[in-house]
């Protein structure tokens, strides 16, 4: 789910990367190890670290806060597709699995318009996934075998094969919208200005913020302001203030339907 730390973490890690652009094992944009973090500055480690000449950049959330839920309902929106690695060939009377195993995944033998579903275990291999129809359906239909990967119903008129994965489902419990402080603290204003530039550059050019769970914030620049007031103390910082407008999500996974023929019977 969504929530306030992923957007924390998604800040911090834009900023990285305008202040590492080549990688966090090459120098930064101001040639100065610079730490970036989620959360305020501890004053003791600060001191000590703009001392030896580093830099700090944390991301802070504002208490400024509104709601901007604007919907009604909480409909289920699909984030990921379902994905299978489970083949089935079918020739006549046989049924020969193929691929590779993977969970979640479930397999499903359609025989005579009666679907026999068997779910995937992690353990499993080709060979007892076929083990497991052919014990399913042999209830049925007693002449059924397998051998290897391969399920055979000799007294079958109609097979077919279908397999199903997990779909990842995503949807929207509310909404607001919050502002986010980036700060560089540093110890000469050169350094200042190389990180807080780079930062504010990348930012500006962004306004679509992807999360893991595949909702979507809106970001948008609201202010910057710089101080040099502590410069005895070799402080100089410089604020960028960013809103997001971000959902609290929820999710869920989702099977795909895979056997729709009822089995039913005449009372």
């Amino acid at each position: 789910m969504a929530d306030l730390s992923d957007v924390l973490n998604q800040i911090v890690g834009m900023c990285a990367t305008a202040v590492y652009p080549k990688g966090t094992a090459q120098p930064s944009v101001a040639n100065v190890g610079v730490k970036v973090y989620a959360g305020w500055p501890v004053p003791n480690v600060l001191e000590a670290d703009l001392t030896e000449g580093k830099a700090h950049v944390s991301v802070y959330s504002l208490a400024t806060e509104r709601k901007t839920s604007r919907h009604i309902g909480r409909p289920w929106q699909t984030a990921q597709d379902p994905v299978t690695s489970i083949t089935g060939a079918v020739n006549g009377t046989t049924m020969t699995l193929g691929g590779t195993v993977s969970t979640p995944q479930n397999v499903c033998l359609n025989v005579n318009k009666k679907a026999y579903v068997y779910a995937v275990q992690a353990t499993d291999t080709l060979t007892s996934i076929a083990t497991a129809l052919a014990a399913l359906i042999h209830v049925d239909h007693s002449l059924t075998t397998s051998n290897a990967n391969t399920v055979t119903i000799p007294d079958a008129n109609n097979i077919s094969f279908i397999v199903g994965g997990f779909a990842k489902m995503v949807r929207e419990l509310k909404r607001q919208e919050k502002q986010f402080q980036i700060a560089v603290w540093a110890s000469t204003p050169t350094v200042r200005d190389q990180i807080g530039g780079a930062i504010d550059s990348a930012l500006a050019s962004i306004n679509d913020l992807a999360f893991a769970d595949g909702s979507h914030g809106i970001m948008l620049y609201v202010r910057t302001f710089q101080t040099d007031q502590q410069e005895k103390s070799m402080l100089y910082r410089r604020d960028i203030v960013y809103t997001v407008d971000y959902a609290t999500t929820q999710t869920s996974d989702a099977a795909q339907v895979i056997a729709p023929i009822l089995n039913i019977k005449s009372s």
